[in-house]
């Protein structure tokens, strides 16, 4: 590992909402590519989230643990301002298909305008990872669907638990 001042620190932001098999892959992946990754858990209200912001960074730190370069904070500003903060100018986001590469883009480069150091790398999931969303594991807990594939074991009876406190 470099010193502080050359260290390779790179964030991979998100929702995790909760953190799926997918985010696990790219998490890994990407520590074996950087000196420190931080997966920064975005606290935003307004994509109304199923999970509190305490419940998704627990529930993201339980499948890395084994990770010694990976660390999982939550965070509620401009990602701009977060780099800033961990004097990390490289931000990993995972893609699956065209649409979610679109969107990426055009977050990077919002980024880039606000930061010009900060670069925005690209992983894609390995292949038997490459459907899982959130949003459909989010989709099927509603009616009790299978999820036991999409997200890790290591975090079922969290994602149980925290539905039975909701009541759901």
């Amino acid at each position: 590992m470099r010193d502080g001042s050359s260290m390779r620190r790179a964030i991979y932001p998100g929702t995790f909402d909760p953190i799926t098999n997918g985010h696990v892959d790219i998490i890994t992946r990407a520590s074996t590519m950087f000196d420190e990754i931080i997966v920064a858990v975005a606290d935003n209200p307004k994509k109304n989230p199923m999970f509190t912001i305490e419940e998704r960074i627990e529930m993201a730190k339980k499948p890395i643990q084994s990770l010694a370069n990976v660390k999982v904070i939550g965070f509620s500003s401009l990602l701009v301002d977060l780099s800033d903060e961990l004097e990390a100018n490289t931000v990993i986001r995972g893609i699956r298909a065209v649409s979610d590469f679109e969107y990426e883009f055009q977050m990077g480069y919002a980024n880039s305008s606000l930061k010009k150091e900060l670069e925005t790398i690209f992983l894609m999931p390995s292949l038997e990872y490459a459907f899982i969303s959130s949003s459909i594991v989010r989709s099927l807990l509603p009616f009790n669907g299978k999820i036991e594939h999409l997200v890790p074991h290591c975090i079922l009876s969290d994602i149980q638990k925290n539905l039975t406190k909701k009541g759901l």
